[in-house]
């Protein structure tokens, strides 16, 4: 089989010559033809050295590396790149695994297959491609999983309608690629139970990314007040109820997370605990007293550009000072960001600034970030979109 060639401008080999696998469209010099999106394609030097293959989109990012070496994207490519990531979760433990059935199989660069998310729900996949060429691969990478899980699997979700750009020329539908089910399951992370809707549900249907932290989150919370924000389908308030939280409170601003919220709170050792309102976060802080001893600030990505990430950090910064203002003195504050363009640094240098604002004392207790089957490639820091503090407020 043979490629479209794109070979980039003098001096611009360098990065992928350190593995990172984004080809940025500023960088292309010429193509010995007109790719369509989607399709894979080589990549040389100015010397027409081979530097690696994959997948072509136009935009900033004009390709996507899947390998580094020459080889034929054919099913026992996508079969290894799947059983290579099955493989290192299941040295996680997380494969079989009674207390968590429950993870990430395939997490985009991470896993080397840019662009592809796969997520675990007991028998079930979650499938979604962020891009049209991984689009394309999708039932060689249901063929992969049903090879790979065998009966263990159930069914195969396709949801990548939801992720694609609204300007991709083919008209994805999510459906399922393999066998059915009623659109929802009870699954357990850590002993704690969740019902799971992938299909009507955002991303992939839960946050699996704050397993680790919401298990962090209960060692300190017993007998106390928690205040839970964003709280999408509550997986902090679960894990509170169920490690011995006093009151638990859970705020978003859609009706219907909070619907899910209530849904999983029942699922706990104690919903008498636990009361829930759908509601603007900041709006539900104004005029709150000192009354929570944990509050969990958990907010949507503020920033997925450069372009608005000055806006995203002012958004960050009242946030953070609000909650500050709000709770007790000995309290413990957790505070995330999911924006990938809002490094780890100038994350704690808002939440500094919201500290003095807020005129709290705070000493830092825990640097958080996402658990290891999210895991960040090396030659990729991008990957690292999930950073978090656990701040002690005095």
């Amino acid at each position: 089989m043979s490629f479209i060639k794109l070979y980039l401008a003098p001096g611009k080999e360098h990065s992928l010559k350190r593995r990172h696998p984004w080809v940025f469209s500023g960088a292309i010099r010429k193509a010995d033809g007109e790719p369509a999106e989607g399709e894979i394609v080589e990549v040389y030097s100015s010397k027409h050295e081979f530097l690696g293959m994959g997948h072509y989109a136009p935009g900033s990012i004009a390709v996507r590396i899947i390998s580094f070496e020459q080889v034929e994207p054919d099913y026992t490519f996508w079969l290894n790149k799947v059983q290579q990531a099955y493989t290192y979760r299941k040295g996680l433990g997380l494969v079989d695994n009674p207390q968590t059935d429950v993870y990430r199989l395939v997490y985009a660069e991470g896993d080397g297959v840019p662009g592809l998310i796969v997520d675990m729900y007991k028998d079930t996949a979650v499938v979604q491609a962020h891009s049209l060429g991984m689009y394309y691969a999708r039932e060689h990478v249901a063929n992969a999983l049903k090879e790979i899980y065998g009966d263990k699997l159930k069914a195969i979700y396709d949801k990548s309608a939801e992720s694609l750009s609204t300007k991709s020329p083919v008209d994805a539908v999510n459906g399922y690629l393999y066998g059915e089910s009623t659109g929802g399951v009870v699954v357990t992370e850590n002993e704690n139970r969740f019902f799971i809707d992938w299909e009507t549900g955002q991303k992939t249907g839960f946050f699996i990314d704050q397993r680790e932290n919401r298990e962090l989150l209960a060692r300190y919370i017993k007998g106390k007040s928690v205040l839970n924000t964003f709280c999408y389908t509550g997986g902090f308030s679960v894990y509170a109820l169920n490690a011995g939280a006093a009151e638990v409170h859970s705020v978003d601003v859609s009706k219907k997370a909070i619907e899910l919220t209530e849904k999983n709170a029942e699922l706990s050792n104690h919903p008498e605990n636990h009361e829930a309102w759908a509601v603007d976060t900041f709006e539900f802080l104004k005029g709150k007293e000192e009354r929570y001893d944990v509050i969990v600030l958990d907010p949507p990505a503020f920033a997925k550009s450069q372009k608005v990430r000055h806006n995203a950090l002012m958004g960050y910064k009242r946030l953070n000072a609000e909650a500050l203002k709000k709770i007790k003195p000995g309290g413990i504050l957790f505070t995330f960001s999911c924006s990938q363009v809002v490094d780890k640094y100038l994350f704690n240098s808002t939440v500094m600034a919201a500290a003095i604002e807020a005129g709290r004392n705070i000493k830092i207790m825990h640097h958080l970030s996402q658990p290891a089957d999210h895991p960040i490639s090396i030659f990729h820091p991008e990957g690292e979109y999930l950073k978090g503090l656990v701040l002690f407020v005095e």
